[in-house]
């Protein structure tokens, strides 16, 4: 939620929180905390303080991994230069933990989901697939070492770099992708803008492993209800794509990365821009155009 101070300050509210992703609780806090804090960034925000949301089973499992979960998320307040100011917590059957984030905005930057314009660019910050992933080191298919080494660091790195960079471009739209996939937010950021979307499949970045662990027959509990979420809208599929391919347009992200929309004429640079940021798997996935309202995959 968003709250005018003054003409100069609106304060922006934010609360979520995840079950874990992974059983290392250091890692679960990191992720959970940047997942919570990326709903400030994608709206232009900058946070300012946090509070701990926590849920645990303290009858179940030892005291000293909801001290490693905390300390994560401490740690990842403190990255984006933010202050955790306390919290709240509930004896729970499940482990769960997010934050309350508070931050602030000029109330005439506020950057929404909803202004996307023709001629726009649309750029993504980080790779997909982590849904199947989670579950597939669950399920034995694929490792936790691989996971830690090649994905983890990845969804745990904060968003703010990359919306620093874009808000120094003429940015139209943004969203963090999160758990309705990439299809489910590109067709709020179609509706909500009144345009039409052409996604290229091809140009699209995915975690190393993610396919074949759909080809293996692994999936979420997401993916299903985030298909028929997104059959309602006006979707054309004008590449063929199997059936794992396809799956992975429904993955569901925890911490995903920003999906921008600025003037095509900028995108060569704002890519330049996020690459010096350390932002290197960002890259351009499509364009907005005037037609009937929708997504066009390529």
């Amino acid at each position: 939620m968003v709250y005018r101070l003054s003409d100069e300050i609106a304060m922006i509210n934010t609360v979520d929180f995840i079950t874990p992703p992974v059983d290392d609780p250091y890692w679960f806090g990191q992720i959970s905390a940047a997942n919570s804090i990326s709903d400030v960034y994608s709206m232009g925000g900058r946070p300012l303080t946090a509070l701990n949301v926590v849920m645990f089973p303290s009858k179940h499992l030892d005291l000293g991994l909801l001290r490693d979960i905390l300390r994560g998320g401490h740690d990842k307040v403190e990255e984006a230069g933010g202050c955790l100011a306390g919290g709240h917590t509930v004896d729970d059957e499940e482990p769960k933990y997010g934050l309350c984030v508070n931050g602030v905005v000029h109330p005439d930057r506020i950057i929404t989901n909803a202004g996307s314009l023709p001629g726009d660019a649309l750029l993504l910050t980080k790779p997909l697939g982590s849904g199947v992933l989670f579950n597939a080191v669950r399920s034995g298919k694929f490792s936790f070492q691989e996971l830690e080494k090649n994905i983890l660091p990845s969804l745990a790195a904060l968003n703010g770099p990359a919306m620093e960079a874009a808000l120094t471009f003429d940015l139209h739209a943004c969203t963090d992708i999160s758990g309705f996939g990439i299809l489910g937010h590109l067709m709020e950021v179609a509706y909500g803008s009144d345009v039409r979307i052409v996604l290229r499949y091809k140009d699209l970045p995915f975690y190393p492993g993610a396919i074949e662990m759909y080809r293996k027959g692994e999936t979420t509990g997401s993916n299903k209800a985030n298909r028929a979420m997104v059959a309602k809208h006006n979707l054309y599929m004008a590449k063929q794509l199997s059936k794992a391919e396809e799956e992975l347009l429904y993955d569901p992200q925890t911490s995903g990365g920003l999906l921008l929309s600025v003037p095509g004429s900028q995108a060569a640079d704002l890519l330049t821009a996020l690459n010096q940021s350390g932002i290197f798997a960002a890259v351009q996935i499509g364009e907005v155009t005037d037609e009937p309202v929708g997504i066009v995959l390529e």
